[in-house]
């Protein structure tokens, strides 16, 4: 495994990470900061459904770690949003 990769035994946050992974890419990529809010949109959208999960068990460690990725996620995105206001 990649210094980059999460392995956590869950379908739904398997399928997610690849969509986050992606759009996580194109917010690097991307050179301005209107471009770089509209992909941290995406990716709160994508982590918020990862944190409103039906399936949470706050008793499961995957669980645990997941909530952890997705609110360090949501973080950043929120702070690419707010950067917004400063261009």
């Amino acid at each position: 495994m990649h210094k980059d990769e999460i392995s956590l035994n869950c379908e739904i946050f398997l399928k997610k990470e690849l969509l986050i992974k992606h759009i996580t890419n194109r917010i690097n990529k991307e050179k301005h900061i209107l471009g770089k809010v509209k992909y941290a949109e995406e990716l709160a959208k994508e982590v918020k459904e990862l944190l409103d999960c039906s399936d949470y068990d706050e008793n499961k460690l995957d669980c645990e770690n997941c909530h952890i990725i997705a609110n360090l996620r949501m973080k950043t995105a929120n702070l690419i949003i707010k950067a917004k206001g400063l261009a």
